[in-house]
């Protein structure tokens, strides 16, 4: 089983403001791409992929159960697939800032996800919001804080600019 690639990104501007909510540009990137794979690897990459996955699934349990109406995953099908030796077979590079982990979670909100915001639905800044949000929660797994822009880019795979939220006095 091989599921749908997800892109890596260049952000043209606004690395680190974006998570202060300020302005930022980025890009889909192509060249560099992952996808969620159980065909029996047993690399030193894959089995290290599987292990990150495993402990990725017990954070997205937690999240979950904090925060349940924020989104609801099939954990016992992800759990299934991670035991059978799911792993993200990727080419983006790891720790360069184009987006390996925002792949990641791109990936398993594709196909894990339910009741899940489709890039074939009408997208409003509503929609684009809670999706947002909902990425950024999930990648915090692996940064600590994340503005969930990098995952939002690579599961539209398009252009994204981001503008400050202002909000009235």
């Amino acid at each position: 089983m091989k599921g749908p690639l997800f892109y890596s990104k260049i952000l043209l501007f606004g690395e680190y403001g974006i998570i202060k909510d300020s302005k930022g540009l980025s890009i889909p990137y192509n060249f560099y791409n992952g996808a969620l794979k159980i065909d029996g690897n047993t690399s030193a990459e894959a089995l290290q992929s599987n292990a990150s996955l495993q402990k990725f699934v017990t954070y997205l349990e937690q999240l979950q159960t904090e925060q349940p109406d924020l989104v609801q995953f099939q954990l016992e099908l992800l759990k299934t697939d991670v035991a059978n030796g799911m792993y993200f077979d990727s080419s983006i590079p790891q720790g360069y800032g184009v987006g390996s982990s925002g792949a990641l979670v791109a990936a398993i909100y594709d196909k894990y996800a339910l009741n899940k915001i489709t890039i074939l639905e009408n997208l409003t800044r509503e929609k684009l919001l809670v999706l947002k949000t909902i990425f950024s929660q999930m990648e915090s797994f692996f940064h600590g804080k994340s503005s969930g822009l990098d995952p939002l880019n690579s599961y539209l795979s398009i252009p994204i600019l981001t503008t400050p939220i202002v909000t009235g006095k």
